[in-house]
């Protein structure tokens, strides 16, 4: 992709590499009203996400200081770290699919920086300061206090959003309940917390009330690696230049006139500050806000819509017999299915208990008077079911028997314990110096946890 300097003074950077603030148009129109009816849900469901719970789980929680995760009400700990990492490989390739067949529209329509920023940050500024060019005289115009009311008032709205999103975001990451004890206890009581909330808001009142569409063009690496995933069949948003050159003013003849009446229009209501008719950009993030400004354009002028819309990129607008290819985003989409099914599979056939079963260190058989042989072990036990569990041991080999050193036959929601027991088995019985065994956590009556050892015994005299 080329990026290329736009006109009428909205390009990010000046000639001498100074940013330039963009004051963008507010936008309206047919795809402005169905970014809003993805978005507004999407903010909803994130604001709403860290109360949701399900078998007494958050619904999402990414507790990264307890080493502790839970997705969808499944708690997973480091033993899961596997399905872990395949889910999030699974979101990683399930975008980079999704660009390579339509393009940046994550970015545009459902990027939580875009959402906020469009729907959230950037509406508010329209209410308190006007729309593009009453927010340009503005800053440009001398100091008064209508001025300096303004820009307190949405200022200070930004940081108490920014401080709310802080909240909610740190929430994610500990849970609702020890969020909500940070904010009710003092604050000498919690000051990790409440720094770091504090740290969070100025992150976001940053990005939201300066830094903006800087994230998009430079930061953000997803959207530096566009160049590399977007080819000929991907969709983008792009300019019709057969239709719509050479651009130009109404005028009687309009014979060799194309249908671009050069009305800006589409530049300044661009959110990160490019000209869509220079063409494919890196830092267009196909947020379609361009579209629907030509196509109100066109209506008025009586052309048709589409000078400025959705398609597959260059070679689709130079070759008029162009095909796009499904078969492509068929075979992208059953990968992606193929690896969500195997995810789903490893989700709910995970265990509810992690264990690790050891033979008791520098320990041999142990031969009792009654003729038995047994072993001793030590196991540690994970509850990840999100319920209290009562459960007993029991070998699946009905030969051998446990018996506790420290009965334990009750695990905590999330608790841990850590017991010894011995199994012990018939001297006549024994077939081998050293044979597997399987030791089953039974609960309820079923087997909730199968675990594997080594058993050692002397051969049966003769």
């Amino acid at each position: 992709m080329r990026t290329v300097p736009a006109e009428n003074g909205k390009q990010v950077q000046g000639l001498q590499g100074k940013r330039k603030w963009i004051y963008a148009k507010k936008p309206k129109g047919r795809f402005y009203l169905y970014r809003q009816w993805v978005g507004y849900p999407l903010l909803l469901f994130f604001f709403a996400a860290p109360f949701i719970k399900i078998n007494g789980n958050p619904f999402l929680m990414f507790n990264i200081i307890e080493r502790k995760f839970s997705i969808v009400g499944h708690l997973f700990y480091p033993q899961d770290l596997y399905i872990f990492v395949f889910g999030m490989l699974i979101v990683m390739i399930g975008i980079l699919l999704f660009t390579v067949v339509y393009g940046r529209v994550w970015c545009g329509w459902t990027c939580p920086q875009t959402i906020f920023m469009e729907l959230v940050f950037r509406r508010i500024e329209y209410w308190i300061e006007g729309d593009w060019q009453q927010q340009k005289k503005l800053n440009e115009g001398p100091d008064s206090d209508a001025r300096a009311w303004k820009k307190f008032l949405k200022h200070s709205i930004f940081f108490a959003l920014s401080f709310l999103i802080a909240n909610t975001f740190l929430a994610y990451i500990i849970g609702i309940g020890p969020l909500a004890q940070i904010i009710v206890d003092p604050v000498s009581k919690h000051l990790a917390g409440f720094t770091a909330i504090l740290l969070f808001a100025l992150i976001f009142y940053a990005v939201f009330a300066h830094v903006r569409e800087i994230v998009c063009t430079t930061i953000c690496p997803y959207g530096r690696l566009q160049s590399v995933l977007l080819d000929d069949q991907s969709l983008t948003v792009a300019y019709d230049l057969h239709r719509g050159e050479p651009r130009g003013k109404i005028q009687k003849n309009q014979s060799a006139q194309g249908d671009c009446v050069d009305c800006k229009l589409c530049v300044n209501v661009c959110p990160t500050g490019i000209d869509i008719r220079n063409g494919l950009q890196m830092e267009c993030v196909s947020c379609t806000a361009c579209i629907d400004a030509c196509d109100a354009v066109m209506d008025k002028v009586g052309k048709p819509k589409g000078l400025i819309g959705f398609y597959a990129t260059a070679e689709a607008l130079d070759k008029p017999s162009f095909k796009k290819k499904n078969m492509r985003a068929l075979a992208y989409s059953s990968v992606l299915a193929f690896l969500v099914i195997v995810f789903a599979v490893l989700l709910f056939n995970r265990s509810v208990i992690g264990g690790s079963l050891l033979r008791a260190n520098g320990s041999s058989y142990h031969l009792k008077a009654d003729g038995t042989v047994g072993n001793l072990y030590t196991l540690e036990l994970l509850n990840k079911s999100g319920n209290e569990m009562e459960f007993e041991l029991q070998a699946a080999d009905p030969r051998y028997s446990v018996q506790q050193v420290n009965p334990i036959h009750l695990l905590k929601k999330d608790g841990t314990a850590t017991l010894s027991f011995f199994l012990y088995i018939d001297r006549n019985d024994v077939t081998q110096y050293k044979q597997n065994i399987k030791v089953k956590l039974v609960s309820k009556g079923k087997s909730v946890y199968v675990m594997k050892t080594t058993f050692i015994a002397p051969l049966p005299s003769n």
